[in-house]
């Protein structure tokens, strides 16, 4: 083990760690990672199964039990639940990762009002209800908390409205609470910005396995290290945010794109 490694796992060691959307993609593989390095997880996801998968594999690393407190996090008791059982089963709260979020394909002629109001309630709404509730906590421990955005809220992308206005409100979201009254002397706010990853989210989306392919293919073209990302490359960006590396970093929207923020492909 590296010194490096060394130090991400003491520093990391202990903490209580939520994690929203965990039964897949990006949060999936941060709760797996995050128990490699000691932390103390509750996990929440909409999908029951999934989740108890993720568990599995962060105990198989040899960490201690995740707590579970799976649910739609567009449902405000569900959000009420999460917090007050983290709190309950571990007494504190050091990180909160908010990573739960949908995509959805529609443009202003084709999305309606209903697919509007699901991607805004997940993706923007359950992270501002979720943090309000954790920040007394977090700033009890002087925690932090990391915001998985996307390159979709910084770049203009057709056919996919919504969820590009959502990633929008999440960077400008991240902004303003870490310049609160209250909260930025205690408490650490990031924000994360992927650019392609490879996961199951543009699947749920619609796309089929040719139009994916199509779709993975075009990132050497669309970013400037020519391939899509991994999901553990996100995973280590959010560990290293979390960690005591970044006690001197607050409201940065940090990308995570291999350098597609910076490409105008056409």
């Amino acid at each position: 083990m590296s010194s490096g490694d060394a130090f991400k796992v003491s520093s990391l060691r202990g903490k209580v760690v939520l994690i929203t959307g965990a039964s897949s993609g990006i949060g999936a593989g941060t709760s797996v990672l995050f128990a490699k390095l000691g932390a103390l997880l509750a996990l929440n996801g909409r999908d029951q199964e999934n989740l108890q998968k993720v568990a599995e594999q962060c105990t198989d690393c040899g960490a201690q039990q995740p707590l579970l407190v799976p649910g739609d996090l567009s449902d405000e008791e569900t959000v009420k639940r999460t917090v007050e059982q983290t709190i309950a089963h571990f007494g504190q709260l050091d990180v909160l990762v908010n990573s739960a979020g949908i995509l959805a394909m529609g443009s202003i002629e084709t999305a309606d009002l209903v697919q509007y109001d699901k991607v805004m309630n997940i993706n923007v709404r359950s992270v501002y209800h979720l943090t309000q509730l954790c920040v007394p906590h977090l700033i009890k421990t002087k925690g932090s908390i990391i915001n998985v955005s996307s390159v979709n809220g910084q770049r203009s992308f057709p056919g996919v409205l919504a969820y590009c206005m959502s990633k929008s409100a999440i960077d400008q979201f991240t902004r303003c609470v870490a310049l609160g009254e209250y909260f930025s002397p205690c408490t650490l706010m990031f924000c994360i910005v992927p650019g392609v990853i490879i996961t199951d989210v543009h699947k749920r989306a619609g796309l089929d396995e040719d139009q994916y392919a199509q779709f993975l293919e075009k990132c050497k073209q669309t970013h400037a290290l020519g391939r899509p990302g991994e999901v553990e490359e996100v995973a280590h960006s959010i560990a290293f945010l979390a960690s005591d590396a970044a006690s001197f970093i607050t409201g940065v929207n940090l990308p995570i794109d291999g350098g597609r923020h910076a490409m105008c492909p056409r």
